[in-house]
């Protein structure tokens, strides 16, 4: 990979057994991972399918960007061991960015444990990207953080609302 995409990695353990994973996947279908206040996908609706295409739309201070990508790829695979269930995509042009990001919730059977994992590359595409990059880079892990603990709150409790992240200053 060029050197100049960043690479970030997050992996959390949501929960155990098979009634943690099932809530964790269909989370990750009602992209509940984006359902932070201050960034959503849309629509909300949108089929996990490969070509798919998806729009995130984040705020940053007063101002809104609408950042389109589309499904390259699903992941839906079961096997004695483990089960996985997740997507990835990749931005459009327009989008601030170039890269991909995975989302993936595994079941280890061995462990009975329930994992969210977010991998995904970067280089800014846009050029208050490439100048505002710490902030970004900063955005970015605050989403890796709120995505995970609104994917735990979903697998808690599959009926509850949306997680609500914490307020803007």
């Amino acid at each position: 990979m060029p050197t100049e995409f960043a690479v970030d990695h997050a992996r959390a353990q949501l929960g155990a057994g098979a009634l943690a994973f099932n809530r964790a996947r269909s989370a990750l279908v009602r992209w509940q991972q984006f359902q932070l206040g201050w960034l959503k996908a849309w629509p909300a609706d949108t089929p996990l399918r490969a070509g798919e295409t998806v729009v995130v739309v984040a705020r940053t201070f007063p101002v809104w960007w609408m950042n389109a990508a589309r499904i390259v790829y699903v992941v839906d695979e079961s096997t004695d061991s483990a089960s996985r269930h997740g997507f990835a995509y990749g931005t459009l042009p327009g989008h601030v960015e170039i890269g991909e990001e995975r989302f993936l919730v595994e079941w280890d059977r061995a462990t009975d444990s329930v994992w969210f994992d977010v991998l995904a590359f970067s280089c800014p595409r846009h050029f208050l990207t490439r100048l505002a990059r710490r902030q970004v880079r900063r955005m970015q892990q605050r989403f890796r953080d709120e995505s995970t603990a609104a994917m735990r709150q979903a697998v808690i409790n599959a009926s509850a609302a949306p997680y609500q992240p914490r307020r803007e200053r």
